[in-house]
């Protein structure tokens, strides 16, 4: 733990606040239903618009927010015989209207309501169109994002041919998240029959707001009030704490997110002559951006926090809201054929053995009703046990389904204050949000509290990365299995240190010429534990920190371990070439813990009044003596002799009892420090010595 930062905290805590929220409603998350959902109909005119202004959503955006809910129908154009929205004519246009006229332009929610067959389950969705997205994850031109509200209309038509509007008791509120891949924003049951949707700057993800505070997310119940999101937890990587699986509104929960200027060509996007309106300034603001991910050389920390700005509400509603805006029928919107514009995307590095490699990452906006959950709502719940609460009192929801999520807690590695200076590291929450992405799927999604989470992933092998502003890329190889229902856990027990810039080491192990099968790389500090776990299949590479003391570990396909010492300090990259398992492999580390920790110790050797030898003088001794006998038994062992090398690993066994004995001894004369560094020193060179003993590989 960092002493005196209230943002650090230990690997336990990191993994309870963080990888337990990553596992909460996996097993069984349904993006999917597994039983087949009844067909919906388009509900009656007069009624679908009483439903849509008892339950019109009010919407509180950003004070930042440049782009609110509009009407695109003025931006459209003929183009090939189809009625089309370009993004350029979009984003100048609207940008041009909101400049003259110091407002937003034609605020418009638009409606649709949809009824199962046979069911009193029907839906009322509210899609909210706006010019552009900018995001840390991504931007596109256009976006829309739906809220769907699901009622039951029981008692809503009368004998006589009405409706009593205010009957339709809601069921479920749905906010929709970044993407499929990113759990939405779920209620179950709500009292509140007005939803308020809390708007994401730039990227325009909703969150519910159903408790009193109005314009602040709050993902857990407290004492005074319930959670605005029903979402599951499920305990899924030991005792850990259960947090709601949803992505929220991290910058309302202390995340800080960085943002990225759109690119198109090379340029900044407000630099093309198609944009002759569009300026830095019209963009999200210079204070939350950055030029690219690698443009700094620490994670910012000083991103302003989100501030409530314009709060809208449908105009025939009473109150005083900042903005009305009209609702409109969805229908008066299908005949557009399509919203375009060319591809947008940013480049992020993905760690190579040699040289980072990049990565593109392209999203794209379709028009909602070429969507599934236009016509079927229910196909955007993703939380199983909505789903099932409602297959269990509709017949016309099917059940839940399983898919396949990869999981993992994003952290940040640190010097340790328990070790000395550049001797040992701890991890920590970091609040500054990161970007996740599989390579076998062009749309990168954002951590929300720390969590990468990643769903409705296909069986097989994966590349996962992960990277964020001022910090070095993480990437390595998933393997997900087959529907199970269970999650797969990336990183090292759920967790992924990210390393700051400034302070990286390229850590590359290069396993051609080695005569093993080797399987598995793991990388391993000797205060923060393990960094990195995962198959390996050719030359791998990972980010250390350069304050990091660390064991390099490598299994072979026979189960055999060979381990490797890495102290980087000012070096730029290290490299571990044809990496061996066996007796022979782990003597040598053994030799070399015990000999840097004999060097470590001996500059605190004084002599006492007598002029006789102090403990610590005497630690240094078993320590050298330790790492001769080592030293022999790795040379028997290349050599083939493998028994005088088993021989050599008892006399090392015995002679690091001697040190545990010399270094009692010695722990008042030593710096506290430098006392828990050799502590952790021991453990290794005990372990690395079991492991050579049992080692049938020479």
């Amino acid at each position: 733990m960092t002493d005196g930062d209230p943002a650090a905290v230990d690997r336990r805590t990191v993994l309870g606040a963080l990888a337990g929220a990553g596992t909460a409603s996996l097993a069984g998350c349904s993006l999917f239903e597994a039983d087949e959902d009844a067909a919906t109909e388009a509900l009656a005119d007069e009624e679908v618009r009483e439903l849509a202004e008892r339950f019109a959503p009010t919407l509180y955006f950003d004070e930042r927010e440049p782009w609110f809910p509009t009407d695109p129908r003025p931006y459209e154009r003929e183009r090939d015989g189809e009625t089309v929205v370009d993004g350029f004519d979009a984003l100048d246009e609207y940008t041009r209207q909101y400049e003259e006229s110091g407002e937003p332009p034609a605020p418009t929610v638009f409606f649709r309501g949809v009824a199962y067959e046979d069911s009193p389950l029907a839906v009322v969705q509210f899609w909210f169109y706006s010019a552009f997205d900018q995001f840390t994850t991504n931007f596109h031109w256009h976006d829309w994002e739906v809220l769907h509200a699901f009622v039951d209309v029981s008692e809503f038509r009368t004998d006589d041919g009405g409706t009593r509007p205010e009957s339709a008791e809601p069921q479920l509120f749905v906010a929709s998240s970044h993407s499929r891949s990113v759990p939405n924003n779920e209620f179950l049951d709500p009292e509140r029959t007005v939803p308020r949707i809390l708007s994401e700057l730039g990227s325009h993800s909703s969150a519910l707001s159903i408790n009193d505070e109005a314009d602040r997310f709050q993902r857990l119940s407290s004492d005074a009030s319930f959670a605005d999101i029903t979402n599951s937890a499920i305990e899924g990587l030991g005792d850990l704490a259960e947090i709601p699986a949803a992505y929220g509104l991290p910058r309302d929960e202390g995340g800080r997110l960085p943002y990225v200027v759109p690119e198109l060509d090379g340029a900044p996007l407000y630099e093309h002559d198609r944009l002759p309106h569009v300026e830095r300034t019209d963009l999200v603001p210079e204070d939350l951006t950055v030029r690219s991910l690698d443009a700094l050389s620490s994670p910012p920390r000083e991103l302003p926090d989100r501030a409530t700005g314009l709060v809208f509400e449908h105009a025939d509603r009473d109150g005083d809201p900042d903005v009305a805006y009209d609702l409109v029928p969805a229908s008066d919107v299908e005949h557009i054929s399509g919203f375009n514009g060319p591809q947008l995307s940013f480049e992020f590095a993905v760690p190579s053995f040699v040289e980072d490699a990049f990565a593109s990452h392209i999203t794209a906006t379709g028009a909602p009703w070429e969507q599934s959950r236009y016509d079927n709502p229910a196909a955007d719940i993703s939380e199983p046990n909505h789903r099932a609460a409602l297959a269990d009192r509709y017949d016309a929801v099917g059940a839940p389904s399983t898919v396949n999520t990869v999981v993992a807690g994003v952290t940040e590695a640190v010097a340790s204050d328990d070790a000395p200076d550049g001797e040992g590291l701890t991890t920590r929450f970091s609040p500054v949000e990161t970007i996740a992405l599989l390579e076998s799927d062009p749309e990168a999604v954002p951590t929300f509290g720390g969590v990468a989470m990643l769903r409705d992933v296909p069986a097989g092998d994966h590349r996962l990365t992960v990277n964020g502003a001022g910090v070095e890329p993480h990437s390595e190889p998933v393997s997900v299995a087959d529907e199970g229902g269970e999650p797969t856990v990336a990183g090292a027990d759920g967790e992924i240190p990210l390393v700051a810039r400034e302070n990286s080491v390229r850590l590359a192990v290069d396993a051609d010429g080695t005569d093993a099968d080797l399987t598995d790389l793991a990388v391993e500090d000797d205060f923060a534990g393990r960094l990195y776990d995962a198959d390996l299949s050719g030359p791998d590479s990972v980010y250390v920190h350069r304050d990091g003391a660390y064991t390099t570990e490598v299994r072979d396909a026979e189960g055999e371990i060979g381990a490797f010492r890495v102290t980087p300090a000012s070096e730029a990259s290290v490299r571990v070439d044809e990496p061996d398992t066996g007796k022979g492999s782990l003597a040598a580390y053994v030799a070399d813990v015990a000999a840097e920790t004999r060097d470590s110790v001996a500059g605190h050797d004084t002599d006492d009044a007598s002029g006789s030898e102090n403990a610590v003088r005497g630690l240094a001794n078993a320590l050298e003596a330790v790492a001769d006998a080592a030293e022999r038994a790795a040379a028997r062992a290349e050599s083939g002799e493998g028994k005088r090398a088993d021989a050599s690993l008892e006399t090392v066994v015995a002679r690091l009892e001697r040190v545990s004995e010399r270094l009692a001894e010695a722990r008042g004369d030593l710096p506290d420090d430098r006392e828990r560094a050799t502590d952790r020193r021991l453990d290794q060179a005990r372990q690395r010595t079991d492991q050579a003993r049992s080692a049938e590989r020479l």
